[in-house]
């Protein structure tokens, strides 16, 4: 395999409730406005990235998979996932308040979906003032007490605002009800899946005057009833420097703040790993291939590289892998 960084072609989704930050902050290319997420690296069946550089310009995530399956994802990851890319790497912007939601565990997801279930980090990038993610419940519920609080519309009342500022990380485990709040650029890290259950959504309509489809039944036995402090990641931002935040079974989430060339470690034939520049610029150096990146741009690092260079003044990425 021809060893250097993989970019791909971002998937942008249309949302009811995205604006204009990709374009504006982060450099997508659309008009309009509208756009609420842009897929950075997929696996996703119906949202496969294309690579987009270098000698497999072209090629799908899978293709690649396919022919390298060892030198591109290392040897536990197939072992445990198959030749299945197990990560969705994405950019949210919100520009209004995002419908309350949860998503299942992996055997619920397996039984009714036949998908991984959902777990997910969020890193945000960008928040205007007095922007609020709702992250869990203000108490511990009941499952009759949420049901109730659904028929008199009342839900928002008993769960969790939690301001926001760039730079604070958040861990969602799967069963937690949540919500992006309006206002609010960021990068998300989550299991390859895209198994939503909707359960609020404000009455809003779609484009078609419609009502969005909740998902209330489904809901039920997914849901964690139970006030938990668990989401806020604390995380050191020493320079130059790797500053784990998330040491998951799914995931394994570090914040780089570079400012100088630094040298990065890799898991060598243990997991692929992701760099996702969320500040800043730099050149990503692998072998003799020499890529540019900067704010809002990802590249995928083969499991069969042992290390990377980043050149730059100023830069803040986060570093992912299994």
């Amino acid at each position: 395999m021809e060893l250097y960084p993989l970019r791909f072609k971002p998937i942008l989704k249309d949302r009811l409730w995205g604006g204009h930050k990709l374009r504006d902050v982060l450099g997508k290319k659309f008009k309009g406005t509208g756009v609420g997420e842009s897929w950075e690296l997929s696996g996703v069946d119906g949202d496969v990235s294309l690579i987009d550089n270098g000698p497999y310009r072209g090629k799908s995530l899978k293709e690649l998979i396919q022919s390298h399956p060892g030198e591109l994802l290392g040897k536990p990851v197939i072992d445990r996932f198959g030749k299945e890319f197990p990560i969705l790497i994405k950019f949210i912007d919100a520009q209004k308040d995002l419908s309350i939601q949860l998503h299942p565990g992996d055997e619920l997801a397996q039984e009714r979906h036949n998908s991984f279930g959902k777990t997910e980090m969020w890193y945000v990038m960008d928040a205007d003032p007095g922007a609020e993610l709702i992250i869990g419940f203000k108490r511990d519920m009941s499952p009759e007490e949420y049901q109730q609080a659904m028929e008199e519309k009342s839900l928002p009342q008993y769960l969790h605002y939690e301001p926001v500022a760039a730079g604070d990380g958040f861990f969602i485990n799967s069963g937690k009800i949540h919500a992006i709040g309006a206002g609010i650029l960021l990068a998300e890290i989550q299991q390859s899946s895209d198994v939503t259950y909707r359960v609020y959504d404000f009455d809003r309509r779609d484009a078609q005057g419609n009502l969005r489809e909740l998902h209330t039944e489904l809901a039920l036995d997914a849901m964690d009833f139970k006030k938990r402090d668990d989401f806020k990641i604390p995380y050191a931002q020493q320079k130059n420097r790797e500053n784990l935040m998330v040491s998951s079974p799914y995931f394994k989430t570090s914040y780089l703040e570079l400012d100088t060339q630094t040298r990065l470690s890799l898991p060598l034939g243990e997991s692929f790993t992701v760099l996702i520049c969320v500040d800043g610029a730099a050149e990503v150096v692998l072998n003799s291939w020499k890529i540019g990146i900067q704010k809002g741009e990802t590249v995928l690092i083969p499991a069969a590289a042992a290390e990377v260079t980043v050149n730059t003044s100023e830069s803040r990425f986060l570093k992912v892998s299994l």
